[in-house]
């Protein structure tokens, strides 16, 4: 007799983006290294990763650390002459190499410099995604040739929570006090942008006045690249709108053939009282 099995039916993996990352040491922080190869990793897989500085210079000390690893390659440039910015040009004809070997979906450039926005917009013309990471210093200039820009304090925010969390409770606290207070500092300089996230939702939305949330998500970043939930105390997008019930509507609606289910959300009527 034969026994019967059940066959579970394995749905298609969706391809893999295959990302470049050129790390520009002069203007990137070695301390949140794993949190940035974390967040790269929610894009595509880094098959290519290389840093560029002067390796020789004590401010690039951080870096030497901890390039071995997390299998970083250091691209060595002196500073031959004073004012002159080595490090850019190396990692600028890097870049363009790669391009051409047309093996790469996008590239990941990591600065707060705004000397790389002419890259970005090169790599863009190409038909590749470019994913910008660095300070809340870099220039408007930079953070809008990117079609995505995370800022690194909300990696080094989230990097120091989840140490906290593994450490013995006095010293728990301590980590928690400060990861607040820089939490604080980024909460305190931005105001939830309401006029423009409405507008936003209002070009996103369908023949019924609802919007799914990725489609939400993507015109998000198409309009405002570095718009990040996280810059606002939610972990996710889909957080954030379930929370500002004030702003919106939500509901999940089941995918047909399937469990999965999708978030909507459309603007919320205000009734007059």
């Amino acid at each position: 007799m034969v026994s019967s099995r059940s066959v579970t039916k394995n749905e298609p993996e969706e391809p893999t983006l295959r990302l470049a990352v050129l790390i520009d040491a002069d203007n990137a922080r070695a301390a949140v290294i794993e949190a940035l190869l974390a967040e790269i990793a929610r894009f595509g897989e880094a098959t290519v990763k290389r840093i560029y500085g002067d390796f020789t210079a004590s401010a690039s000390s951080s870096w030497k650390k901890v390039l071995q690893k997390y299998a970083i390659k250091p691209v060595q440039q002196f500073a031959y002459t004073t004012g002159k910015n080595a490090t850019d040009s190396a990692l600028i004809i890097d870049a363009m190499d790669l391009l051409y070997t047309r093996k790469f979906d996008g590239f990941c450039l990591i600065t707060s410099d705004s000397d790389f926005t002419g890259l970005a917009m090169r790599l863009r013309e190409e038909g590749l995604m470019v994913l910008g990471f660095g300070e809340k210093k870099t220039p408007d200039a930079f953070r809008n040739a990117c079609h995505k820009f995370v800022f690194t304090e909300i990696l080094h925010s989230s990097l120091t929570s989840e140490s906290a969390e593994q450490l013995p409770e006095i010293k728990a606290k301590k980590k928690s006090t400060k990861n607040k207070s820089a939490t604080k500092v980024i909460e305190q300089k931005l105001q939830f942008p309401e006029e423009f996230v409405l507008t936003a939702l209002e070009q996103s939305v369908d023949d019924t006045g609802w919007a799914s949330l990725g489609v939400f998500g993507s015109y998000l970043t198409k309009l405002q690249p570095d718009f990040d939930s996280r810059l606002y105390g939610f972990k996710k997008l889909s957080d954030l709108v379930k929370a500002k019930k004030d702003l919106f509507e939500v509901e999940e609606r089941q995918t047909s053939g399937s469990n999965r289910k999708i978030l909507y959300l459309r603007a919320k009527i205000l009734t007059p009282t």
